[in-house]
């Protein structure tokens, strides 16, 4: 596959996937979580990789969620499949299903959608200027699946609820006191730290570490059911007035009045 809004590299046995719109703070299109798709099942079922970094390009964010300035459709190759037009629910799959370990490398913003792929990565590694947190139900959104029963389990219900409520931001040392991030580095150890880390992983039995994974990943499998029917519902929920009044507004500058549309 021809990669446009990617980058995949290999580098001593480690995999690496950085989302490359910068211009849009590393927001994905259905084409970019396509091409991420691609990338992780061709690195996860490459017998050479024993790790995958998953990062964004240029300073100011990791990846900020779905870009809500795109209106370009479908790019064609099935970019738009998936029940809510954006194959969500593949890449959250895939990011579980690999049989190596998926480390988020977090610079500047984890915000939304991004913040759901740090939460979803094995290990999360960030650096002093890394910042988590949730706009679902500011844009008239929510993951309905790993996106928040999985945050639940991570940093516990009350703070999953705390993410997802109250949109507020958390920086990178709030976040690993949480247990979301398991390191915090200078800025500029970021990626000397993260590949510090996947050539260890890469001495690791390839097939104790495959099996670890899915021994974990058993014990929470039954979110992806519930992600199914949420995502379901979610469908008809962005095709209310309610839901589009929170992109409406975000493009207008100005705050949504969603309780209008609530009858």
């Amino acid at each position: 596959m021809e990669y446009k809004d990617i980058i995949y590299s290999e580098e001593e046995g480690t995999a690496i996937i950085r989302i490359n719109r910068p211009e849009v703070y590393n927001a994905f299109r259905p084409r970019t979580v396509v091409e991420m798709i691609n990338a992780l099942l061709t690195a996860g079922w490459n017998d050479d990789i024993g790790s995958i970094i998953l990062t964004g390009t240029g300073p100011k964010a990791f990846c900020t969620g779905g870009d809500q300035s795109d209106k370009s459709g479908s790019y064609g190759d099935g970019e738009t499949r998936g029940t809510v037009g954006m194959p969500m629910e593949e890449l959250h799959t895939a990011m579980r299903d690999v049989p190596k370990p998926v480390v988020a490398m977090v610079r500047g913003y984890a915000i939304g959608g991004g913040n759901v792929l740090a939460t979803l990565s094995d290990l999360t590694i960030a650096s002093e200027t890394a910042v988590f947190g949730q706009v679902g139900p500011k844009m008239g959104s929510v993951d309905p699946g790993f996106g928040t029963a999985y945050l639940a389990r991570i940093v516990g219900e009350k703070k999953a609820r705390e993410f997802w409520y109250m949109c507020k931001r958390y920086t990178a040392h709030e976040a690993a006191a949480m247990g979301l991030v398991n390191a915090v580095v200078p800025d500029d150890k970021l990626e000397e730290e993260t590949k510090a880390w996947c050539r260890e992983l890469n001495q690791r039995s390839p097939t104790a570490i495959s099996i670890a994974k899915r021994s974990f990943n058993a014990d929470s499998d039954n979110i992806r059911g519930i992600g199914s029917l949420g995502f379901a519902a979610l469908k008809l929920y962005y095709h209310t007035d309610e839901s589009k009044e929170g992109g409406n507004a975000f493009r207008e500058r100005r705050d949504p009045e969603f309780r209008k549309y609530y009858k």
